[in-house]
């Protein structure tokens, strides 16, 4: 993929130098930083199309950085680089507008494969669910009050209920893996992880039963591909 401008942040200098040219050999133009302080101006000076943003920085945080970021622009793909393992770290991530993330250490076949996707997602319109209401078939979906409205009855919805929702609406019709929506969700892909995701899955569809146009199919060995109609 040429022509793509990356906007990289790394404090550690051996690791940014690697990617850092990593990236080049394949194409892409990277606009490097190592201080948080300075990573806003320079996003408005050189509008890159994706940003790729380690969370440990000196003097301003990736999570500070991204939050900055969604403030003047929504729709860039934003990238975490975390060493960090805690699922709450991951979620905050994601509430801050992030679109994905990778922990360290991580090869580059993996940052450029989840680079390649967020661009080719953006380039193919994939809707992204803002904190307001969106309509999803007969349901309307309020992210920020965690319910989910249908004709009938109106459903409170648990936090994960509502990210797990919230994924498979803006993947719709894409086939997601089964360990992303652990990863991105629970952290890890673990035997219980697994099983809780199954429960999740299932409640899900009951909430949804009563539009016949949305289906959450199970695609056996790899993951799941929501059908809005």
């Amino acid at each position: 993929m040429t022509n793509v401008k990356v906007l990289y942040v790394e404090d550690e200098l051996f690791l940014g130098k690697i990617v850092r040219e990593s990236l080049e050999c394949r194409g892409f133009e990277v606009i490097m930083e190592d201080d948080g302080a300075k990573v806003l101006d320079l996003f408005k000076k050189t509008n890159p199309d994706i940003c790729v943003l380690d969370v440990m920085l000196p003097n301003k945080d990736g999570f500070a950085i991204a939050d900055e970021i969604r403030e003047l622009n929504e729709d860039v793909p934003i990238i975490f680089l975390t060493a960090k393992t805690q699922t709450e770290d991951v979620v905050k991530g994601f509430t801050l507008g992030g679109n994905d993330y990778i922990r360290k250490p991580f090869s580059m076949e993996e940052l450029i494969v989840r680079i390649q996707n967020l661009l080719r997602n953006k380039s193919e319109g994939t809707t992204k669910i803002s904190g307001g209401a969106t309509a999803i078939g007969k349901y309307t979906f309020h992210l920020n009050r965690q319910v989910l409205a249908g004709e009938k009855e109106e459903r409170k919805l648990s936090y994960r209920e509502s990210e797990l929702l919230k994924l498979l609406y803006e993947n719709r019709d894409k086939i997601i893996d089964r360990k992303d929506i652990l990863n991105l969700l629970w952290g890890n892909d673990s035997f219980f992880n697994s099983r809780n995701l199954d429960v999740y899955i299932t409640k899900l569809r009951s909430y949804l039963k009563e539009d016949t146009s949305l289906e959450i199919i199970t695609i056996k060995g790899i993951g799941y591909r929501f059908v809005t109609g």
